[in-house]
């Protein structure tokens, strides 16, 4: 059947979708001839181990024609994020670096610590890592050219300037003291600084402590000088070599041929700002391959695309700078460089993955033990009828049958996807009854099968009930009366760790070292505290609600703000006024009663 379809192959651009004997997608390419490209996997005989081993798992594969290899490149990103296919490369990264934002437009323009880049018009510096960090720079930029450090919106009415004022670190704007232009000029030499200008800070820095010095304000004095070590260690993630106006992402890659590693090294105006390895796994031909692919999963992430991506591997620059600039319309420059300081980027890029990846090695095969060789080896235990890639967990949590909610945690080949943990408000239920809330949690959930709610809660192939046989079979009726029988469906009580099946009546007991065991709990305490939390927000936010309520002159418009502000009673209580008066349509005198009420409440 395969030799039949590789010959009819067709000789244009597309992207090409290999599937295992289950029907499940697992791996997605791109070519720029789908003949040539897909015949080299079953064909030619140089190939990696873990081409290979993707290979031997390939059952059937389809093809879908494009019109030209950047079609083929988008398309083939879509269709990874939607199959997430386990011989492509994916990133799970749950850490977002932060940056520097600052919105020019603004009249007094103030600078936040951010973790998404969006396209709004501001600017962003960063990302900080590498032991800088972003509150101190924030902190020195705030000091050094007295800019605004709060966010609050100015009013035509002048406000009462606050210490920040006072001690000479804030020209309050707020309080219509600021002069516009000057204040403009002070934006504008930050700016200058977070490009990577560092002289005028420093002069103005030592300007100012020596100021303070000789007023004998010696704490303020010590305060700069702290300031100045700050910058002193900025200094030291410059690279001499370097221009002032290099800003460069560089990748460098390596493998063992089973096992790859990326490292990612950032350099903003010239300083090194950090870098990151990642384990990766990827079915490519080649590393220059394999850094392509890496390097548009990357950029799916809101990370910055900087003026120059260096690479260690030759790939199709050209293809990946057209790229980059139809999907995020950024002009870059991408090359692999042969000599030079780019070079030696490179090298030290290199030299990280490879130490990395020989480092780590055996902690990553103790992870696919703990994960995919986890699901493998779970399918043979429990007899199910295919590899459980997608497990789901359901649980449900409430006090007293009040504020009831239900959970659903997602593992993918045996890791979280928090993304796509989902919670549900029981809605049907009345008292306290844990069985017909699963059952209603699970009503909803497969309604999505089979319509375009799929797209975004894709089948899973075995779903876990936390608790014993009575729960298992509360389900099963769920899946009988609406005719699923292609999902696989058992549970996990909590007091012996008993696994239950619909294949026996008979109770699977594994040992308590058994990663497989350990896999399902890990699922089923993610369920069980997901619910928890959400049932604790909700109680929270009820219970500040009926506070709310209690406070003459707070409409609905009014509540909601200060819940979506401060979350929860604890938050509200701690507020002090100029935190109340931040809420939109609060001024100063029902900031000052709604702390006086909490107050008195406080007494009481």
């Amino acid at each position: 059947m395969l030799e039949d379809k590789l010959k009819l192959l067709p000789e244009n651009p597309g992207v090409y979708i290999m599937y295992d004997k289950d029907g499940t997608v697992i791996y997605v390419g791109k070519a720029k001839n789908l003949k040539n490209r897909v015949r080299q996997y079953f064909f030619n005989s140089v190939k990696t181990d873990k081409v290979m081993a993707m290979v031997e798992n390939v059952e059937d594969f389809r093809y879908i024609i494009t019109k030209s290899e950047i079609d083929a490149l988008s398309l083939e990103n879509n269709l990874i994020k939607k199959h997430k296919p386990k011989y492509n490369i994916l990133l799970k990264d749950d850490k977002t670096y932060p940056y520097l934002k600052v919105n020019l437009k603004e009249d007094f323009p103030t600078f936040t610590v951010t973790r998404r880049i969006r396209k709004d018009g501001s600017k962003y510096f960063g990302p900080f890592m590498g032991g800088i960090s972003v509150k101190e720079v924030l902190e020195l930029v705030q000091t050094t050219f007295c800019i605004r450090p709060c966010g609050k919106p100015l009013k035509a009415k002048p406000q009462k300037p606050c210490l920040n004022y006072h001690i000479g670190r804030c020209t309050a704007p707020c309080a219509g003291l600021a002069d516009r232009e000057e204040y403009r000029a002070n934006v504008e030499k930050a700016v200058d600084f977070l490009n990577g200008n560092d002289k005028e800070t420093e002069k103005i820095l030592k300007e100012k402590m020596h100021r303070a010095a000789e007023r004998q304000e010696f704490e303020l004095a010590m305060n700069y000088r702290d300031k100045l070590r700050g910058l002193e260690k900025i200094w030291q993630k410059r690279i001499t070599s370097l221009s002032t106006f290099l800003s460069a992402d560089i990748f460098a890659y390596d493998t063992d041929n089973i096992h790859s590693a990326v490292s990612v090294l950032i350099v903003r105006g010239g300083r090194m700002s950090g870098g990151r390895n990642y384990a990766v796994t990827d079915a490519a031909f080649s590393a220059g391959e394999a850094l392509s692919e890496f390097l548009t999963r990357y950029y799916k992430q809101d990370a910055e695309i900087p003026a120059e991506i260096i690479l260690s591997d030759e790939t199709d620059e050209g293809l990946a700078e057209r790229y980059l600039k139809e999907t995020f319309g950024a002009n870059v420059n991408v090359l692999c460089p042969k000599q030079g300081v780019r070079k030696q980027l490179v090298d030290m890029a290199k030299l990280n993955a490879h130490e990395y990846l020989s480092r780590n090695i055996e902690k990553i095969r103790h992870k696919e033990d703990m994960t995919a060789e986890a699901c493998r080896r779970l399918q043979e235990v429990l007899h199910l009828r295919r590899y459980p890639r997608r497990m789901e967990c359901y649980d449900i949590s409430h006090i007293s049958g009040v504020d009831k909610v239900g959970s659903m945690t997602v593992f993918i080949d045996g890791e979280a996807d928090k993304s796509q943990y989902r919670r549900f408000k029981i809605r049907t239920v009345e008292g306290n009854n844990d069985f017909e809330c699963l059952k209603e949690v699970l009503r909803r959930r497969l309604s999505k099968l089979g319509t375009e709610g799929e797209e975004r809660f894709p089948k899973p192939d075995l779903i876990i009930i936390d608790g014993g046989k009575g729960q298992l079979s509360s389900v099963k009726e769920v899946f009988d009366a609406m005719g699923v029988d292609d999902i696989e469906l058992i549970s996990l009580a909590k007091r012996e760790e008993e696994i239950f099946t619909l294949n026996s009546r008979e109770a699977v007991v594994l040992p308590k070292s058994d990663y497989c065991l350990r896999m399902l709990q890990r699922i089923r305490d993610e369920a069980h505290r997901f619910a928890i939390t959400f049932n604790r927000d909700l109680r929270g936010k009820r219970s500040l609600s009926s506070l709310l309520d209690e406070i003459p002159g707070i409409g609905k418009e009014r509540r909601r703000a200060l819940m979506e502000k401060f979350k929860d009673i604890n938050g509200l209580l701690s507020a002090d006024v100029e935190a109340l008066q931040s809420v939109e349509g609060i001024g100063k005198k029902r900031a000052e009663e709604i702390r006086d009420f909490f107050h008195r409440r406080l007494e009481n």
